[in-house]
């Protein structure tokens, strides 16, 4: 029933996520310029949303990595999988659009403070766990799973580490002070790679669920 339901959905919300991405860009351009970043600022609306992807993908994979530890359910374990290359996915683009923006903005392309060092560790977790899964041998499952537990720990971390220690992002506090227009845009656009995460997990679960049943019928075969 719920499989059905999610086909049924897969459609619309394919056709709503492809026309809010095809508006988002008239949004960004109205919203107004920041004082004394001018026009490289409106990159925040990509890099900021993108990294609260990330951080939900890395969330979902933790989350179901501990049910498939605890309940040994596949189902879970093909979700921590889908939720991991997302992770790696949406973590690539926020460490390209960050540099690109720290270059016009500050001065600097990197810097190894906590909030880039930290995302730059979670982003790697993201790929460790996908080397052990294809290179670990038998109980790569479980040992990845352990690490997908790890970069879910670090989520939190991430989004605080600019509120105690210095560094060149600004507080987390900044966002509930944004001018409307801005914060419409802004979360306007993360609704939208949220959506896309959604989209994306539900295909990238959909084709581990058959490539399982493939090999369930070809080991059927050599019976």
């Amino acid at each position: 029933m719920g499989d059905s339901v999610s086909k049924q959905l897969f459609l619309p919300l394919a056709i709503v996520v492809g026309a809010m991405f095809a508006y988002a860009p008239f949004m960004i351009m109205g919203a107004p310029y920041e004082s004394t970043m001018g026009l490289v600022q409106k990159i925040f609306y990509f890099h900021a949303p993108v990294g609260i992807a990330m951080f939900m993908s890395a969330f979902v994979c933790g989350i179901a990595s501990a049910r498939f530890l605890f309940g040994g359910s596949p189902r879970q374990d093909r979700l921590a999988h889908a939720a991991a290359e997302l992770t790696v996915l949406f973590g690539a683009i926020v460490l390209v659009t960050g540099p690109l923006w720290a270059r016009k903005a500050w001065g600097v392309w990197w810097q190894w403070d906590v909030r880039l060092t930290s995302s730059l560790m979670g982003w790697m977790v993201a790929w460790a766990y996908l080397l052990v899964r294809k290179y670990g041998g038998p109980g790569s499952d479980k040992l990845a799973a352990g690490l997908a537990l790890f970069g879910m720990a670090n989520v939190p971390f991430v989004y605080i580490s600019v509120n105690y220690w210095r560094t060149i992002h600004p507080a987390t506090s900044v966002v509930p002070t944004l001018p409307v227009d801005m914060g419409l845009a802004l979360w306007f656009a993360v609704v939208c790679f949220l959506l896309l995460f959604v989209l994306l997990l539900r295909l990238r679960v959909y084709l581990e669920e058959q490539r399982t049943r493939l090999d369930g019928l070809y080991l059927s075969l050599d019976e």
